[in-house]
């Protein structure tokens, strides 16, 4: 199982400073990526209409934003 979800869902090493707010807003980035990815997929097969997937990945956004303001500091 472990294998499967490996290979469904990488993780990238992390290679910047070594900061615990760093790391968590690149785990963030990467579930945003790959939830991203999976919302494309869904809507490039005819199983997720546009709109919605545009609205779904709108929300992902504001989230990852949200995560970096809190994390980095960010303005």
């Amino acid at each position: 199982m472990s294998d499967r979800l490996n290979f469904l869902y990488p993780r990238c090493r992390y290679y910047g400073q070594i900061k615990p707010d760093y790391l968590v807003f690149n785990a963030n980035l990467q579930e945003f990526a790959q939830r991203v990815t999976t919302i494309c997929n869904l809507q490039t097969s005819g199983k997720l209409p546009p709109e919605q997937a545009y609205d779904q990945i709108q929300d992902l956004w504001q989230q990852l934003q949200q995560s970096g303001q809190h994390l980095l500091d960010m303005d």
